[in-house]
């Protein structure tokens, strides 16, 4: 068997079991999303949730499926999904496993935005989308300005990220000492995450944004697997590495500002769900399909959490996020060289 014929097959097999990973992370999935519209004070069985969805469930079950569970469990989907092609798509770009939207001030800076909109002119919905992604894009810019040295690089890329976040988390906590007692409850929920009062028309437009920026980086995705081998290769393929670079930046970015916009920042989604991803499918491999599917899982999961952990009490899915993806943050630093 020749060289080219073993690379063929080795390509062949990895797609097949990126395939599996990801139909088995998806029945995961369909599991947590019966349960997150089954339980509840008004209790619903399976069979009932399903009948609601496909058109033929009875008026309570319409009604809390529709009304008051269906947004959130859409919500944590779209969010979690969003967030791990995000983190997917930066750590392969920067070659980084910390180079998560978190980490290098991506999200610090869309929630500052964010936070400033709300605390200073009260704006929420569909207003409060745009202003957290035009805040994201003006970050972003400056992080690649301030790191660009005849390209975008791995170390520098987070070192001013770190900077930047630094900036962006002053800026959060000025704002929230410059608003009302009631401005700064509502900013500080949104602040810690949460899919507590998540707006349905919100819901609405991050759909839309999902499809419409997967879509982009899934046709990027060939760029984004010989990007991975550096510079020097990819340019010996014949690809424009600077460019390929700002576009795939371009839509994490807009993905993670329309999570933030959504449910707040979700903390260390972007950082998990990408390295999960790729552990399972093994070789190596950029895997955005099992990484939007993981993150999906890591959210869902973690608002059932939340909202029934502590009895009469429920917190911001980005608190039980925070407490699961902290030591994985410490973890993988201390292995890391």
């Amino acid at each position: 068997m020749t060289t080219t014929e073993r690379a063929a097959r080795r390509r062949v097999t990895g797609a097949r079991r990126e395939l599996l990973v990801l139909g088995a992370v998806v029945v995961v999935l369909v599991g947590l999303v019966l349960v997150g519209l089954g339980v509840g004070d008004i209790p619903l069985a399976p069979g009932q949730v399903v009948a609601a969805l496909v058109g033929h469930g009875d008026t309570v079950s319409d009604f809390v499926i529709g009304q008051l569970r269906g947004p959130r469990v859409s919500a944590a989907l779209l969010v979690g999904a969003s967030l791990g092609v995000a983190g997917g798509i930066v750590q392969s770009v920067v070659r980084n496993p910390i180079a998560s939207p978190d980490v290098i001030g991506i999200t610090s800076g869309a929630s500052a935005s964010g936070l400033t909109a709300i605390v200073l002119f009260g704006v929420s919905g569909v207003g409060l989308f745009w202003t957290v992604l035009v805040g994201a894009l003006v970050v972003s810019v400056l992080i690649a300005g301030l790191a660009w040295r005849r390209g975008i690089t791995g170390n520098r890329v987070v070192l001013v990220g770190i900077g930047v976040a630094a900036m962006s988390v002053s800026v959060s906590g000025w704002m929230l000492t410059s608003g009302t007692v009631q401005q700064a409850g509502t900013a500080l929920l949104w602040l810690s995450g949460s899919l507590n009062a998540v707006d349905p028309g919100i819901v609405g437009v991050l759909a839309v944004a999902f499809v419409v920026l997967v879509v982009a980086a899934l046709v990027q995705s060939p760029r984004l697997t010989v990007l991975t081998l550096g510079d020097e290769v990819a340019s010996s393929l014949g690809l424009r590495p600077n460019r390929a670079k700002v576009l795939l930046l371009l839509t994490a970015v807009c993905l993670t500002a329309a999570a933030v916009a959504t449910a707040g920042p979700v903390s260390f989604v972007a950082l998990m769900a990408a390295p999960i991803a790729r552990r399972l499918v093994g070789g190596g491999r950029v895997a955005l399909g099992p990484a939007a599917a993981v993150g999906a899982v890591i959210v869902l999961a973690s608002d059932l959490v939340a909202q029934f952990a502590l009895p009469g009490t429920t917190l911001p899915v980005g608190v039980v996020t925070g407490v699961v993806g902290a030591p994985y943050l410490l973890w993988l630093l201390a292995r890391s060289r």
